[in-house]
């Protein structure tokens, strides 16, 4: 009989909201600019909504919320088509690489994390939401930080995006990863959660950092105690409700769940 496994073999982690972009908001400047320049406007809380899906599909989303079809109909004078969705798709490339610069600093605790799984001999995996042509600038500003994931998938490298888990399998091939419960998957949005728990593997929901309060890092430590608590106990509910195994406020909570993952894997459990 095989020994058991108890190391983990790999992290693999969504980018905007959970490694870098505190309060994820690079996508939602640009689904705001692209449909205002559009005659339709789109709130914050719409914008968000459908986070963590391939960004065609994010705007497709988007178009089906009852209040915007009727917006872009009275805009357009039609419903939105499947040509719609695509003219659009290719007008939002260059609204996002506008925005990926503006919030690409790693989120605090990051680089220490990164650290953390390193010195267990894991191995750092990566995937996104955003196509490959939209992924160079935030790559080499990481870089510049000091974050050089051994690998990055994005939507356009598989054929089915979130909460297919197409991406994180990928990862999980690139990285020659043996064994699915030695591998963990961290991430900002319900749909990244989804992922990881249809790849088979451990997953950590980020409430705090990510989409679900969508604030920048200086935003969310100017609120007073009582309204973070707030903004915090329904970001909790909403990553607990994606059945994510654990869920902390940032990446930089993980190594503490890493070494709890590390425990159960030790005494025989899976995810």
């Amino acid at each position: 009989m095989a020994a058991l496994n108890t190391q983990l073999q790999a992290v693999i982690f969504d980018w905007a909201g959970t490694t870098v972009d505190f309060g994820s908001r690079a996508p939602i400047l640009a689904f705001m600019a692209l449909f205002a320049d559009n005659n339709v406007e789109i709130s914050i809380a719409e914008a968000r909504a459908p986070m963590g899906l391939e960004k065609r599909d994010h705007i497709a989303a988007v178009l089906k919320m009852p209040r915007v079809a009727a917006a872009w109909k009275a805009a357009h004078g039609a419903e939105a088509a499947a040509a719609d969705i695509d003219r659009l798709y290719q007008d939002f490339i260059p609204y996002q690489l506008k925005a990926i610069p503006q919030c690409s600093a790693l989120i605090p605790g990051a680089a220490e994390a990164f650290a953390d799984i390193r010195a267990r001999g894991a191995k750092i995996g990566s995937n996104t939401g955003y196509a490959a042509m939209m992924i160079g600038q935030l790559r080499q500003d990481a870089a510049s930080q000091g974050y050089a994931p051994d690998c990055i998938i994005t939507a356009s490298d598989v054929k089915h995006g979130r909460p297919y888990p197409e991406m994180l399998w990928k990862n999980l091939m690139e990285l020659e990863v043996s064994d699915i419960k030695a591998a963990v998957k961290v991430d900002d949005t319900a749909v990244g959660i989804a992922e990881g728990l249809n790849a088979g593997c451990w997953t950590v929901g980020l409430a705090v950092s990510g989409n679900e309060v969508g604030l920048s890092h200086a935003e969310w430590c100017a609120l007073g105690a009582s309204e973070q608590n707030a903004l915090k106990e329904k970001a909790y509910a909403k990553m607990r409700a994606s059945g994510a195994h654990y869920v902390i406020d940032s990446i930089a909570d993980l190594p503490a769940v890493l070494d709890a993952i590390e425990q159960r894997l030790a005494q025989g459990e899976k995810p």
